[in-house]
């Protein structure tokens, strides 16, 4: 290791939905590689996780309500002694599913439900980027949002909010790199596919059959993508949405 890299700046990243599968995955990921991660999830910081970093950068917040939202904005400022966000991680998102999991599609979803499902989903992610953006030009940061291979073509499991949601925020992906960019943040978008965590819906079996790589994705493959577009690796990456999906897309 360098003088110089031993007086670099410990890195800092915020990211949404950590408690389980990708985001877990993505804890690990960020924690191996030195990273401070503050952690967002609707549920206080679980006294059996064995994450070393515990509660003190763990918040809960619930992205679903955007006066909690402008809440948690204002803590995370409060817990980045200097100022700077390196790396902003849009993980959080909620796909409700009907009877037995079944698909809501446009009839089978209320209004309300499409309206919380936009907020976390959509709204939130927008709202992080723009209450956080001195932060995260100060670091020349880098903002990744998690979409869906669900927001570019109809799903046997995604609901029709779900995934209009992700498309609306691969959008905003473009939108947001426009912007960014000149101030020297990256935003950039990963799309997974059919990725073995515990929420897998029944009959996702099919589905793998159809896949070019046989097989389902890891968190962890997730996890290093993420890495990557949060990385000087990627340091001209910007704008792009990238498929992990085993060649489902094709």
């Amino acid at each position: 290791m360098t003088e110089a890299q031993t007086n670099a700046p410990r890195k800092t990243m915020l990211l949404t939905g950590a408690s389980r599968g990708i985001g877990h995955a993505t804890v690990k990921r960020f924690s191996s590689a030195g990273w401070r991660v503050i952690t967002c999830s609707r549920h206080a910081f679980p006294e059996e996780c064995p994450w070393m970093a515990g509660p003190q950068d763990h918040l809960q917040i619930d992205l679903a309500d955007p006066a909690d939202t402008r809440r948690a904005i204002a803590e995370i400022r409060e817990r980045l002694d200097d100022g700077r966000l390196d790396g902003l991680v849009n993980n959080a998102a909620i796909s409700p599913k009907g009877a037995g999991g079944s698909r809501l599609g446009l009839f089978e979803t209320e209004l309300v439900d499409w309206q919380t499902i936009f907020q976390v989903n959509f709204f939130a992610p927008m709202m992080l980027a723009r209450g956080l953006i001195a932060e995260l030009e100060k670091a020349h940061g880098s903002i990744v949002n998690v979409t869906s291979i669900a927001g570019a073509r109809v799903h046997p499991f995604a609901g029709a909010a779900y995934s209009t949601s992700k498309a609306a925020l691969a959008a905003l992906t473009r939108e947001m790199a426009a912007d960014l960019g000149p101030r020297g943040v990256r935003v950039n978008a990963i799309s997974p596919g059919e990725i073995d965590t515990a929420i897998l819906s029944p009959g996702t079996d099919k589905i793998v059959a159809q896949i070019p790589l046989r097989r389902l994705g890891s968190p962890e493959e997730v996890a290093k993508a993420i890495y990557f577009l949060c990385s000087e690796q990627s340091s001209y990456v910007h704008g792009a949405e990238i498929h992990i999906n085993g060649g489902q897309h094709v």
